[in-house]
């Protein structure tokens, strides 16, 4: 019985503990987390046959998934399945979809690139290429060199020509798109780039990295096939896939939380692009580069779609894998000398999480609420050209983009 209610021998369930259940049941996982809470009793220091709690922000989220077309594991259902008939049982009302997240124009987050020399989060160090370090070791960066020097205008059977193109392509969900497609149009209108260089945006609205991983995914509904959506794309611009050299990767998961926390939910996303890495390397046999980018901030998100601290965690995935390519693993191997060639050499695009209004060390990048869109996950006009102007200063002065991304001198 709860503290400070009494009940008479007989009587009903009090009615105070009833509305105290049923208020907490229909709080969010941001209202969770945003209060103290002991640490959870171990289980095996439960008494013998008491099970664990019911996490009905978990359940909801697992909902949320199932809704979208995904499959669940089986012990995740089983998992809903449980929450169903315990909320059945308790004959509470459904707690409300969607999750209220109070908006924070900051957070006690640092950008990667920003980390004291012992500073860790969650046991990763710091840095882009990690341990504090933001540019690629000597190594790597050499044969990254050596790649971008072999990005040359390509005829449409992939032979080098005078009069043949560049084509530079991106990939990722509705953000990205909407990021590229503001890119695209700063480049047609810089007189710097190399007239070779065809850009063409792949990414795609709702199709986010486990789509473009496992686009034969029955659950994935009516959604259509990504790469195939790509193949048009370079069609209608005149280009063929022997011609695509360069990849900006840019992906997310929806609703993460329902993965797993740290670094669970990274980790699954790291396993999907290693799938579209290879794809891509299968596709597109000049494929040389690919630059990868993780999320903007989302600490003004007002959903599970895509929030902190998630969002800022995608970092760790596009780490892990130039670091698991940098340490030779066979599956993101670029080298044809080390054996058979799976995947583009890897590299950091633009970083382009900033802690909100408080910004970064690196440069001026801020996001301020108005650089998101109504729901706080995409951005808006500002956003977009925040993101742009990014890719289009990393283009226009990365070592290894500069020269194929300028024209050349003369031309």
């Amino acid at each position: 019985m709860l503290a400070g209610t009494t009940q008479k021998p007989g009587g009903s369930f009090p009615f105070f503990a009833f509305i105290g259940l049923v208020c907490l049941l229909a709080l969010t996982p941001a209202d969770v987390r945003s209060q103290e809470e002991p640490p959870a009793t171990p289980s095996a220091e439960r008494p013998t046959g008491q099970a664990e709690p019911i996490d009905f922000g978990r359940a909801r989220l697992l909902l949320q998934k199932l809704r979208q077309g995904d499959k669940l594991l089986p012990e995740d259902q089983a998992y809903l399945d449980r929450a169903r008939a315990e909320r059945r049982k308790t004959g509470a009302a459904p707690p409300a979809r969607g999750v209220v997240r109070t908006s924070r124009d900051s957070l006690e987050l640092t950008p990667l690139t920003d980390f004291a020399p012992t500073e860790k989060y969650r046991g990763e160090s710091g840095g882009l290429y990690g341990n504090g370090a933001n540019e690629p070791p000597t190594e790597h960066l050499q044969a990254a060199l050596a790649q971008a020097a072999r990005v040359m205008p390509l005829d449409t059977a992939g032979k080098p020509s005078q009069t043949g193109k560049v084509v530079l392509i991106s990939s990722g969900m509705s953000n990205v798109t909407q990021e590229f497609q503001r890119f695209l149009q700063l480049a047609q209108e810089d007189k710097l780039k190399s007239s070779s260089l065809v850009i063409v945006d792949g990414a795609q609205g709702g199709q986010e990295a486990s789509d473009w991983a496992r686009p034969d995914n029955r659950f994935r509904q009516e959604r259509a096939d990504p790469w195939q959506v790509l193949e048009q794309r370079l069609q209608q611009a005149g280009v063929t896939a022997e011609q695509v050299q360069v990849l900006w990767l840019k992906q997310a998961r929806r609703n993460p939380a329902a993965l797993g926390e740290f670094p669970l939910h990274a980790r699954t996303m790291q396993d999907d692009l290693v799938r579209v890495l290879q794809e891509m390397k299968r596709r597109f046999p000049n494929l040389r580069i690919a630059y990868l980018s993780s999320r903007i901030y989302a600490g003004y998100a007002g959903s599970p779609l895509n929030p902190e601290p998630y969002a800022y965690e995608t970092a760790f995935t596009m780490r892990w894998l130039i670091q698991d390519q940098m340490q030779g693993t066979e599956a993101l191997n670029f080298d044809p000398e080390k054996g058979d060639v799976k995947a583009p050499l890897l590299l950091w695009g633009p970083y382009l999480w900033a802690n909100g209004v408080k910004g970064r060390k690196i440069d001026d990048l801020v996001w301020q609420a108005s650089d998101m869109a109504q729901d706080g996950a995409h951005p808006s006009d500002t956003g977009r050209q925040k993101v742009a102007s990014q890719l289009l200063k990393f283009f226009q002065t990365d070592k290894t983009a500069s020269s194929w991304y300028l024209q050349s001198p003369g031309k």
